[in-house]
């Protein structure tokens, strides 16, 4: 509970090096995943690196998954290439999933050639969230609506 504590007042702080440090040397499964979630609410550059090791070489795939669910909500382009080769690689279903949906999520056109080799992933809920993501990349497009998700926030 003193780590929570401490997670707290960095929150506060605004503190990304803090929470970066956490998922470096925390064994604590909980207390990885919730300084992943709040490098997702601060969303800054040095948060999309440190997610982006997470997510190629974190040990457990619930830490990975959550890492790449925050990236998507980051919004940032620049986690494109780990959430792009997690898609391709992960060991783990539910990585693989989420890393689809958080590209789609991101909106970066870029990404439509990895997205459609995901469509020949041998898990469904892998193929289902690189569909939906593909076709919300093609709404993108068609709509004009353009930019990426943190350019078009608050939209979806």
């Amino acid at each position: 509970m003193e780590v929570m504590g401490r997670m707290e007042e960095e929150f506060q702080r605004e503190n990304e090096d803090f929470f970066v440090e956490v998922i470096k040397v925390e064994p604590s499964l909980v207390l990885r995943v919730h300084a992943v979630t709040i490098l997702a609410e601060l969303g800054g550059e040095k948060g999309v690196a440190a997610l982006s090791d997470v997510l190629l070489n974190d040990p457990d795939p619930l830490v990975r998954h959550e890492a790449a669910f925050s990236m998507g909500q980051i919004g940032l382009t620049s986690a494109n290439a780990a959430l792009e080769r997690a898609v391709l690689t992960d060991r783990d279903p539910v990585v693989r999933h989420e890393s689809a949906a958080a590209l789609g999520s991101i909106g970066s056109q870029s990404c439509a050639s990895t997205l459609t080799k995901a469509l020949e992933d041998k898990d469904e809920i892998v193929r289902n969230s690189a569909r939906t993501s593909l076709f919300n990349l093609k709404f993108l497009a068609t709509y004009r609506v353009g930019g990426t998700a943190r350019e078009r926030a608050p939209r979806p």
